[in-house]
Parts: structure tokens; sequence; C-alpha cells
């Protein structure tokens, strides 16, 4: 092993619909944390592996930082607040717009970090070159120690400038993953999310937040000539059920195809998906729920 190696964690933290999940994917080279142009997509910490020369950086990306309405958002609230404690360095991640003047959301938990920040402004293929240096001094006055990194997470750019600032500020440490892995999530959670996914692309803006999908079978006895998966899709109301099926089942349909053509690239093997929609009653403000449906209450 060599003695200078670096390894750490890496916290990539914001406000809800900022592109953290694109960046994880971006850095990673792979789709591990589900996208949607909704808030609120991302749910759990989910782990993502970069291997360079010399370095392992273990990026944790982590649900849109709120305040806490419910169990849900309470269990949101809370993967955020671990992802900062437990990681090395932490990456801030925002729109390309100037701080927000009295923010009581996520500057103060930044103000009181002992380990090293980065702020990486997103999205700048959307705005003018010449708004970007304003927008560097204004978070430099902010956080005058974080180096602030200019990036679109979309597209790529400035990607590599921001691995590098991390693996500056990374420590001395031997890697604690293969270098085969790419994230500790199981197959199974891959395979949930995948579908949230389709629901999110399929549905309105309320609905796909009070649904939750729970693999309820995954049989992989034949795999790769076929892997039985069967799923249920919990919503918080019967009329939610309804939109969620669709007219002769068109909505559930369009999902489980799409779904499963999907986890088959994923799984390396042809998949049959069977997915069915239950009712539970304001599951996102009952911490049991919360905890059935594979998150912390």
């Amino acid at each position: 092993m060599v003695l200078d190696f670096k390894c750490g964690y890496v916290a990539i933290i914001g406000y809800p619909n900022v592109g953290k999940s694109t960046l994880l994917n971006g850095l990673i080279g792979e789709r591990l944390a589900i996208t949607s142009p909704k808030p609120q997509t991302t749910r759990h910490r989910i782990l993502g592996i970069l291997n360079r020369p010399g370095a392992q950086l273990l990026f944790l990306d982590t649900p849109g930082m709120l305040k806490p309405r419910s169990a849900l958002h309470q269990s949101l609230v809370k993967a955020v607040m671990e992802a900062l404690s437990s990681a090395d360095v932490v990456v801030w991640l925002t729109d390309p717009r100037p701080p927000v003047p009295g923010d009581e959301v996520l500057v103060p938990q930044l103000r009181q970090l002992t380990k090293p920040l980065i702020v990486a402004i997103n999205k700048i293929d959307r705005i003018a070159k010449p708004e970007i240096l304003p927008l560097i001094a204004a978070y430099h006055e902010l956080f005058p120690q974080a180096p602030v990194v200019p990036i679109s997470a979309l597209l790529g750019d400035g990607l590599s400038i921001l691995v590098e600032e991390i693996i500056k500020v990374l420590p001395t440490a031997p890697p604690l993953f293969p270098e085969d892995y790419l994230t500790d999530k199981s197959e199974r959670f891959l395979v949930a999310e995948l579908i949230r996914q389709r629901l999110l692309h399929h549905l309105g803006e309320e609905i796909p937040h009070a649904a939750a999908v729970v693999i309820e079978e995954f049989d992989e006895s034949r795999r790769p000539e076929l892997v039985k998966i069967r799923a249920v899709i919990y919503v918080e109301k019967d009329s939610q059920k309804g939109i969620v099926i669709g007219k002769g089942g068109r909505v559930l349909k369009a999902v489980g195809r799409e779904a499963r053509e999907e986890i088959e690239h994923l799984l390396e093997a042809k998949v049959f998906l069977d997915l069915w929609v239950k009712v539970w009653k304001n599951w996102r403000r009952d911490p049991k729920a919360v905890r059935a449906m594979g998150y912390e209450a």
C-alpha cells in the first residue's frame, strides 16, 4: 500500500433539486441515484465510490435539506446530519445564484463545520459566463477558506477540478472498498429506486412523494435466465391508488415496462416484475410506517 494513499467520505449536501444525485452519477460514471426535476427525489444516503490513482473518494449523496414537517422529513434531515458528522470533506452544492441572506436551514450547519468545505456552484451551463465570477466572489465572502468550483453536473464540466480539490483535503488512509465496488447499496435497494424513478416520471407533483416502493420478493435462483421480483407501491389514499394504476392499468403498466427494462440492464438478466399498489393511510406521518418502508424514523 502506498504510504500517502488518500481515502475518505465526502458528503454532497444542498437544498432539494440542486442536482446532488446528478453530480454523484456524473462523478461515478454510473446511475446509482435516481434523478427527477421534482424536489425531494433522494430519500436515502447513497454511497458512490470513485477510485483515482492514489485516492479513493467515498461520496455520500444526501436528501435535500429542508425543515422537517413529517416523520419522513425527519428521517431525511437525519440522513443529512449523519452524513455531515461522518464525512471527512463536505461539498455544498448550490444553484447558480448568490447565497440567500438569512438562511436558517443549511448555512448555520456549515458554519459549525470543523472539516474541509468545498462549494460547488452547479448548473453553470444555464447562466452567462460573466455571471460566474460574481457568484464565486459571493461564496468566497461567505466562506473565505473554502474553494469555490463552478460546475455543470449534467454536462460534466468542472468535475475533474472538483475531484482534484477534494483529493487535496482528503485524509491519508488506506482504501476501504475493493476497486471494483461502485456502491454499498444492495441490488434490492437499487431496484426499488428504479421503480420509484419511473413513478416520478409518470405522475404529478404530490403523488410521487406519497409513494414508497418495497421489494417483497427477489428470487434470483434462475439468474441470469430469470429474476422474479415482486414489489409493492404504497400510497396514502385510495384516490392515489387509482391514479397510480391509471385507467385500464395504463400508468402501472408503463411504470412496470420501463422499470423492468432498466432493472434488466442493472442486473444483466431477464426480469419478471410483478407490481402491486396498496394503501397505507398517511404513512409519511407514522414513524412505524416510515421504518417499514425502509427509512429511519
